[in-house]
């Protein structure tokens, strides 16, 4: 199969079955418990489809990681199509904070598994940073946001967050830092 040549109906829903079936068992934490031929049992695909589609565990964590850092950045322009720029970041850097609390179990496993896969790693995570920059660039041209912060700063705040996702108030610190970092992107009004 090359990569130019779309997929059969049939063939793209058996690869999207497996990749969300991959998807619920890193979530869950299981991936490690399972050999490999069992996420085509799971997906209900024969052995032969998923070695088609994903020849090595590898193979398919990349493809579910690929898969949820389009749906960020997808995201991430869907809100710069249609809210203003500041509240666009604001809601993007929130919904980022809800991915991370949402796929904890996917985020270790996938941390786990692309550990020597630094290529597909950083692919993703300048796709993300261009996302975040697009934002940062939209907000501080409409004038809400402060023009002297980088979008690096901003995704430091993002990766420390997923970092620090084993703390007992997790989710309150994580809404917290996000709130503290967009008071911080704030241009400053002048009282004249």
């Amino acid at each position: 199969m090359t990569p130019d040549k779309p997929l059969r109906a049939d063939a793209q829903r058996k690869r999207e079955a497996l990749l969300a079936t991959a998807r619920e068992v890193f979530d869950s934490g299981g991936f490690f418990d399972l050999r490999f031929d069992d996420f085509a049992r799971l997906a209900g695909v024969g052995t032969g489809t998923l070695y088609r589609h994903f020849p090595t565990r590898e193979a398919l964590a990349e493809a579910v990681y690929r898969g949820e850092v389009a749906t960020l950045c997808d995201r991430a322009r869907e809100l710069q199509a249609t809210l203003p720029a500041a509240e666009a970041l604001a809601t993007f850097l929130r919904t980022m904070v809800d991915h991370i609390a949402a796929h904890k179990g996917l985020a270790r496993t996938l941390a786990t598994l692309m550990a020597d896969r630094s290529g597909a790693l950083a692919e993703g995570s300048q796709a993300l940073e261009q996302a975040v920059t697009d934002l940062v660039a939209a907000a501080v041209r409409d004038g809400t946001v402060r023009d002297d912060v980088d979008a690096g700063a901003v995704m430091m705040a993002l990766h420390g967050i997923g970092a620090a996702h084993d703390r007992p108030r997790w989710r309150t610190e994580a809404d917290d830092l996000i709130t503290l970092v967009l008071d911080g992107l704030l241009r400053p009004h002048s009282n004249g």
